[in-house]
Formats: C-alpha cells, sequence, structure tokens
C-alpha cells in the first residue's frame, strides 16, 4: 500500500508529505482547493506524462516521491528483479520534472526509465474516475479479471505452457520441413554427383602421385634415346672395352721383359677398364628405369584428368573431393532420416495441438461459468448504486480456431443501460457518472482479486447523493477490508465512512497561493462533513447531522 507521498513545488504544493494507512482514506476539501493537483502529483510519480506545466511558478524543478510497503511476493517485486532492481524493503518512486520540459525518474534511489516506472506504478496503484482510461476500462484486462475472479490462474498458466509448446513444436516442424524440402529439390543432383565420386573414387594424396609419375615418365621418355646410344656404344662390336682388355694382357705379358717400364701404363689401363666397366653398369641401369609401358602413362593421364576435371566441376581442390562425396552421401541420408523425422515432428506438432485445444477449451468453459457469476455478482450492487434498470454483461466471444496464448476466449466487459437499448463495451455506453459507479461495482464484486494494493476513486460520487452516495462509501468501505482506498470526494456520506480523512486547501494571498493537506482528527472531521452538507454557511443542524453519519457510519469491518 501507499505509505508515504512527499510532493516538491508541482503546481500550487509548494511543500507537502502525507502519510497514508490501511482502509478507506477520503481527501475532501471546497471545488479548487486542489484536490485534482494532488492527484497528477501522485500520477506523475506513477510513470504518467510529464509536463513542465506541473512546476510551481518561479520554481527550477518539481519533485514527487511515493512510498510503498507490499509482501515480499507482490507482482512490483517480480518487476524490479526482472530488471535487476534492488526490491528490500519499501518501493520507492521518485520522479523530478524540470521547468524546461525534462524529467528524470528513479525507482529504489536508482536512475531509471519512465516505462520502467509505469510497469511498477500500475502494479501498486489503480487509478479510477469518470474519464479514466486505465485499469478496468481497459479491454485488454478484462480477460486477466475474469480469469482472477473465477480462481482460473493455474488453468490459465497451464494453457499458455500449452501453447508455447505447441509453436515450439510448429516452428520446429516448420524448419526441418524447409530443410528437407529443400534437399529434396537437390536429391537428384546429389545422387548423381555421389554415384560420380564413387565411380571415380578419389584417394587422399593420389593427385600429387599422379604427377609426379607423369612428369617422371615424360623425361624418362624424352633421354631414353641417349641413353640406348651410350648402351649401343658400350655393346656394339666397335665397342673400345674388349680391345683395351687383349691390350692390358698382353702389355702385362711383357711388362718382365723391361722392369720399371710398363708399370704405371698398365696400372692406368686397368683403372680405364674399371671405370669403363661401372660407366656400363650406369648405363645399363639407366636404361632399365627409363623402360615404361606407354599405356602406364596414358592411364596416369587420363586418371588425373578426370580428377581435375571433377574438382572444377564441383569447385573444389582435387584433395576435396572425397570429403565432398562423403558430404553428399551424408546430406542424403540426412535427407532419408529426414524425412522419417519429419513424420515424428508432424505428431508431435498435432499432439501439442490437440494438448491446447483440449486445455484451452477447459479453459473457456471455466470462464463462461465465471463470468455468469461475475455478471450476477456487479449486478447485485447495482441497485443500490441507482442502476437498478441497468445491465452488466461479460462478453465472451470464444473461436476454436483462434488460438492465443491466453486461450480462444475474447472478453470484454458490456453493459446495458436502460432495458431495451443495445448492449455495448461499457466505456462506450455509460456515462461518466454511470461509469464510475459500474466500475465500484465491479471493484466491489472482483474485490481484491486481480487488483493492485491501492485503489484511488476520484469523484466518483459526482451527480449522485443521499442514497446512492451512501451506497457508494459503504462499497468502499467494504473495498477497503481488503486493499487499501483513497477517494477523493464530496459526499459527506463517502467521507463519514472513512477510517482517515484529509482536509485539502488554500492558503496565502492573492498573489500567493499554496495548497495543503491536514489530517483531520474527529472534532475537525465532523466540522469538514457539516461544511459539506450545509455548504458555506455551517449551522448546528449541520453539525448534528454530521455527527450522526459519523455515528451511524463508522468504518465497517
Amino acid at each position: 500500500m501507499l505509505v508515504q507521498l512527499s510532493i516538491r513545488d508541482i503546481v500550487l504544493i509548494e511543500r507537502l508529505d502525507i502519510g497514508f494507512a490501511a482502509g478507506l482514506s477520503v481527501l475532501t476539501g471546497e471545488t479548487g482547493a486542489g484536490k485534482s493537483i494532488l492527484l497528477d502529483a501522485l500520477s506523475l510519480a506513477l510513470g504518467m506524462r510529464g509536463d513542465a506545466g506541473l512546476v510551481r511558478s518561479g520554481a527550477a524543478q518539481g519533485q514527487v516521491v511515493a512510498a510503498f510497503d507490499v509482501p515480499a511476493d507482490h507482482p512490483a517485486r517480480a518487476i524490479l528483479r526482472d530488471n535487476a532492481m534492488e526490491d528490500d524493503g519499501d518501493i520507492v518512486l521518485r520522479r523530478v520534472q524540470t521547468a524546461d520540459g525534462r524529467t528524470r525518474v528513479f525507482v529504489n534511489d536508482r536512475p531509471s526509465s519512465v516505462t520502467l516506472m509505469r510497469q511498477v506504478g500500475r502494479a501498486l496503484v489503480e487509478i479510477h474516475g469518470q474519464h479514466d482510461e486505465r485499469a478496468l476500462v481497459d479491454p485488454d484486462a478484462h480477460r486477466d479479471l475474469l480469469d482472477a475472479f473465477g480462481g482460473l490462474g493455474l488453468q490459465s498458466e497451464a494453457t499458455r505452457a500449452c501453447w508455447r509448446a505447441w509453436r515450439a513444436a510448429d516452428q520446429e516442424l516448420a524448419r526441418h520441413r524447409a530443410r528437407v524440402e529443400a534437399a529434396a529439390r537437390e536429391a537428384d543432383y546429389l545422387r548423381a554427383s555421389v554415384e560420380e565420386l564413387n565411380t571415380l573414387d578419389p584417394m587422399p594424396g593420389e593427385e600429387e602421385e599422379l604427377a609426379g609419375l607423369r612428369a617422371a615418365m615424360m623425361r624418362a621418355e624424352k633421354i631414353a634415346s641417349e641413353i640406348s646410344d651410350a648402351q649401343e656404344v658400350f655393346s656394339s662390336p666397335a665397342s673400345p672395352v674388349p680391345q683395351l682388355a687383349s691390350l692390358l694382357r698382353r702389355l702385362e705379358r711383357k711388362a718382365g721383359e723391361a722392369p720399371g717400364l710398363l708399370e704405371d701404363t698398365i696400372k692406368a689401363l686397368d683403372e680405364a677398364l674399371i671405370a669403363l666397366d661401372s660407366a656400363q653398369s650406369g648405363i645399363d641401369a639407366a636404361m632399365r628405369a627409363t623402360e615404361f609401358d606407354p599405356k602406364r602413362l596414358e592411364d596416369a593421364e587420363e586418371r588425373l584428368f578426370a580428377l581435375r576435371a571433377a574438382a572444377r566441376k564441383h569447385n573444389v581442390a582435387v584433395e576435396g573431393l572425397a570429403e565432398l562425396r562423403d558430404g553428399m552421401a551424408a546430406d542424403l541420408a540426412d535427407l532419408d532420416a529426414g524425412e522419417e523425422r519429419l513424420a515424428g515432428l508432424e505428431k508431435a506438432a498435432l499432439v501439442a495441438r490437440q494438448d491446447y485445444d483440449r486445455t484451452a477449451a477447459a479453459l473457456s468453459v471455466d470462464r463462461h461459468a465465471a463470468a455468469a457469476m461475475l455478471s450476477a455478482a456487479v449486478m447485485a450492487e447495482l441497485p443500490a448504486l441507482k442502476l437498478d434498470r441497468a445491465e452488466f454483461i461479460v462478453q465472451i466471444d470464444s473461436e476454436p480456431d483462434d488460438r492465443r496464448e491466453d486461450g480462444i476466449d475474447q472478453v470484454e466487459f458490456w453493459v446495458r443501460t436502460n432495458p431495451g437499448s443495445r448492449p455495448g463495451p461499457m466505456v462506450k455506453i455509460a456515462s461518466g457518472g454511470e461509469l464510475s459507479r459500474f466500475l465500484l461495482a465491479l471493484k466491489v464484486a472482483l474485490a481484491d482479486r486481480g487488483s493492485a494494493p491501492t485503489l484511488v476513486f476520484d469523484e466518483i460520487d459526482t451527480g449522485v447523493g443521499g442514497a446512492v452516495a451512501d451506497a457508494i462509501g459503504k462499497r468502499l468501505a467494504r473495498l477497503a477490508d481488503r486493499v487499501q482506498v483513497l477517494s477523493v470526494t464530496h459526499a459527506p456520506q463517502v467521507a463519514a465512512r472513512a477510517a482517515n480523512h484529509f482536509l485539502i486547501s488554500k492558503t496565502g494571498t492573492t498573489e500567493s497561493v499554496a495548497t495543503g493537506v491536514e489530517a483531520l482528527a474527529e472534532a475537525a472531521r465532523r466540522e469538514e462533513i457539516a461544511r459539506m452538507l450545509a455548504g458555506a454557511t455551517i449551522t448546528d443542524e449541520a453539525r448534528a447531522a454530521a455527527g450522526r453519519l459519523l455515528g451511524e457510519n463508522a468504518p465497517v469491518s
């Protein structure tokens, strides 16, 4: 609940600190005293739109601070935690509005955004009035209010969970179907390519090996004729080797006849023959090395050219052909497996949708039942609020094929103000005064379900008096048993039922006027209610009537 409101330099308010308690608190005062200024200041702290015109004349800036005491499990604290904000102790919203139009926002003393302040503010306070555009008049909130009234929170969350599961399954199905369809379009190409590469059967390192072999055989082909000529020299009858060998033998036989004369020559000839023999062996070996099968060269070239042609076709290196083949084969396997998985995903999506349909249909049945009870509960409040000829309708349009996260129901609060008239949305059909009373009846029926911990009613008793004003006061007091209620009122019957009474008044001179707020004790409170009854001149009869109202309308439990 709201425990403290501090205002500095806002319109006619120079400095104001108000402490609020639980129960029903009323704010009264003469017309023009500044009751609307107080609500404007509170709205500023709740994240409503700022305006430089709110800053008091002559001040550089204005400031509003609102402090709230709420339980640890309150949704407002969850909002703070989701935004990495501390949520220990009171929740404090502070808004600074400068005279040049700028605004600064603080949530729990940390700089924040107006969006976050508004989000937290809506969880903490509901403001209802004749021209209220929030809370109960917002059709987007009606379904949640109906669920809160009917205690359908668990069913609603189960429906949302089923919707999320179905959407996830459906999206996964769509993604996989797209992949399968894309693969299917390439299947013929993939199969032909895999068959071609399987036939080619490229091996790692094969291109380098074939290129080396081809180059070697081509080099050998070029020098084979020269090696053959050399071999011919050694093996033909004209070879010098036999002649030199015969000459060496003859010289060796004659060497003994002339000692010291032929030894060096014999040695040189012997070494020359050894060298020639070695040269002949080398030539024979070279000849054998250059011998090759021309068919082998042809085969090597054909294989190398086939590999390189395939690489160009698939735009990869020859070394990447094997990997490409394996990848294409895997894609084909995935296609076959994907078609099987597709069937499984289709079944999973169907089951998820059936789960959602079943859960949403059950929730819809419960919503219709809750709608009948809510309509009856609101209707029970209308006669005392001088709306006895009116009808409150919870309009539900259910469309099973319109699957949404919150179910298949569109919920909106409708009214019919007179028998025979056409019903329609509450905010469009009801007049200002009627709308306020419809909203009050609805809040009483909802009690503390789906409600912020602080409710503010702005002059909802305008245009009524007597028994209707008393009925409004009684219902506000009943609401205050469950949530904190603040009411700006002109009705003494409403004021008499309050647990806390604040008087708003203007003070100062014609040149400098300020709005003040005073918490009234019993005697002052009786005098203010007498003023509300009598007007400008307070009579003893008015004081007596005020005393009777206070005695008769003490806050109810």
